[in-house]
């Protein structure tokens, strides 16, 4: 048997201290220097061969500075808590932050160009391949600063909302949870929410609340800071709402996200509501408490303990059978030392696929504790892995999928495993486990990421009228937990300092509707897949879909399915897959 992975960093760098490293930082500084000295000021007189030659140029640099930040991140993720790392980290930050700031003219002059002034620098086919980026560019335009306001912005911002990030970052990966008579990190001790012992939950639950509790005054101190700060930002901006940003950057309408959160919002009682008014019937309690909400659903059932190799099999297998391609394109992350899922004290929370750049490869990272979800959330990020390998030839600039795009291939990657695993599977109650392990999964991906929105917008709203109380923001977490999850529950006090340890509501606000989307649109997708007679077609326009990176629109990517995420009906079609494994749950 394998233990679980820890990965290697070399193909970045070998260490803090690695030649290479210098070099980059030198040479970066250097190059942003000279790019700065070769174009500010000079787009408009350029010819579209020379306009072709800033644009290679500025990839360049973009890349070399993603090479570096990249090897900061994730040395750091595998312990947040080691303040050498740390500092290495703030010092990447900071010298890439001074390198950014020589080359930020580049895109404001973008902007600055007439039509008729693009369309001639954009004649020549060194250009042409990158209209995709220069489109995306110029949908900033109308929230462009004057340059030396984003000079300033981009100077102060590790000193400003980065450094909060940081503070917020440090402070949850240095929580300690009493648990059982041991000292756990907080991911652990969450792991015992998805305990059949229901003591054992119920001692969890307490424990972290009065854990997040001490830290709660620096946190909600942390969140109103960030939450002005953006504030600010959007009001120079001239973003009409807090969420516009988020919209803008993921290419989306505003109406297709509205959309999409009316159907998830009104399909709450028939969806969530209904599941746990089964769920709690089922384990023979008359209401849930806030730690039964991830317990197995099926107690008696003694789940399946997942080695790394099996699990490795399982999800690859699923890819398999889909795609060779996909196999093919997974198959370095295991060879190669491309994942880290070492469980240990100090590594960064959750799991996440960073795709680094295109002269090296992602990395995955997760804690694997052998249980199911862990093999889900392998396929998960393995799904994110192979999309943006098959998304790296875009070139830097524009290998990255709006991030509801990027949550397709993750979500559909775990579909792909569920569906294996299920067909496989012939004892009736084992078949039921699992289907009510993918509801919960699923509730937890569009029903839960959909609240965080609420409470987002709700927070993010009301702190225009100045600084939220920690009782405020519990107010708001409590208020949207209820109205998602329903009747089931009794929320008590102990659920209220909860929000807090939600990353997103900290690192990028307004993200966890991209889940939401994500899921939905795979529901959409994977219907498509199984009524067609054409599944090779499928594959190909699929595996295309997700080798255009971040290249195309919504609307371009999903026209070859005949779908469209601004119809409500659209989002219907993937809340009827939730619906219907709740049918099938309780017709037994």
């Amino acid at each position: 048997m394998t233990n679980p992975p820890s990965w290697s960093l070399d193909d970045l760098y070998k260490g803090k201290d690695d030649p290479a490293l210098a070099k980059d930082l030198k040479k970066l500084r250097a190059e942003s220097e000279d790019f700065k000295n070769a174009y500010q000021g000079k787009l408009k007189g350029l010819s579209s061969t020379d306009f072709g030659e800033a644009l290679a140029r500025y990839e360049a640099v973009c890349e070399l500075d993603g090479r570096l930040s990249s090897y900061a991140r994730l040395l750091l993720s595998e312990n947040v808590s080691d303040e050498d790392n740390a500092r290495f980290a703030q010092k990447i930050r900071e010298e890439t932050a001074e390198a950014g700031v020589l080359t930020l003219f580049f895109a404001l002059e973008i902007n600055e160009l007439s039509e008729a002034e693009l369309k001639r620098l954009s004649a020549g086919e060194s250009v042409k391949k990158y209209a995709p980026y220069i489109e995306n560019v110029r949908l900033y335009k109308p929230h462009d600063l004057p340059p030396e306001t984003e000079r300033i912005l981009a100077e102060k911002d590790t000193v400003s909302s980065a450094a909060f990030i940081r503070v917020y970052d440090e402070t949850i990966a240095a929580m300690n949870v009493s648990l059982n008579g041991k000292q756990t990190t907080l991911t652990e001790a969450l792991d015992a929410f998805f305990s059949p012992d229901r003591v054992l939950r119920k001692e969890a639950g307490a424990e972290i609340a009065k854990t997040l509790n001490k830290d709660l005054p620096l946190i909600s101190m942390t969140y109103n800071t960030l939450m002005k700060d953006k504030q600010l930002e959007d009001k120079w901006r001239h973003y009409e709402t807090p969420a516009s940003f988020r919209h803008l950057s993921n290419r989306l309408e505003p109406e297709v996200v509205g959309a999409m959160i009316d159907a998830v919002t009104e399909s709450y009682a028939d969806t969530a509501h209904r599941y746990y008014r089964y769920k709690a019937k089922r384990l023979g309690l008359e209401k849930l408490a806030h730690y039964d909400r991830n317990a197995p659903a099926f107690p008696e059932i003694k789940e399946h303990s997942y080695t790394w190799d099996e699990a490795v099999e399982t999800v690859l297998c699923a890819y398999k059978d889909f795609s060779p391609v996909f196999y093919e394109t997974a198959l370095p992350f295991f060879k190669n030392g491309w994942i880290d899922a070492a469980p240990r004290a100090g590594k960064a929370q959750g799991a996440f696929a960073s795709s680094t750049v295109p002269s090296a490869h992602p990395y995955l990272l997760m804690s694997f504790l052998g249980k199911t979800r862990d093999v889900m959330t392998l396929a998960h990020e393995l799904g994110h892995g192979i999309h943006q390998r098959l998304a790296a030839p875009n070139g830097y600039l524009q290998m990255h999928a709006p991030l509801t795009f990027a949550e397709t291939a993750s979500v559909f990657g775990e579909m792909l495993t569920f569906r294996s695993l299920l067909e496989k599977e012939t004892n009736r109650a084992a078949r039921q486990m699992m289907i009510a392990q993918k509801t919960e999964d699923m509730i937890n991906t569009v029903i839960r990421q959909t609240a965080f929105y609420k409470f987002e917008t709700i927070a993010h709203n009301e702190r225009k009228n100045g600084e939220l109380s920690r009782a405020r923001l519990c107010e708001i977490w409590q208020s949207v937990q209820r109205e998602s999850l329903g009747d089931a529950f009794e929320f008590d006090k102990e659920y209220d300092p909860y929000w807090s340890y939600i990353s997103h509501f900290f690192h990028s606000p307004f993200y966890v509707y991209a889940y939401a989307f994500g899921d939905c649109l795979v529901n959409a997708l994977y219907a498509v897949y199984q009524e067609t007679d054409d599944k090779k077609g499928f594959v190909e326009k699929y595996t295309e879909m997700l080798a255009s990176g971040g290249t195309k629109t919504h609307r371009e990517l999903l026209k070859p399915f005949g779908l469209d995420a601004s119809d409500k009906n659209f989002w219907k079609m993937g809340l009827n897959v939730l619906k219907g494994f709740i049918d099938e749950l309780e017709n037994g």
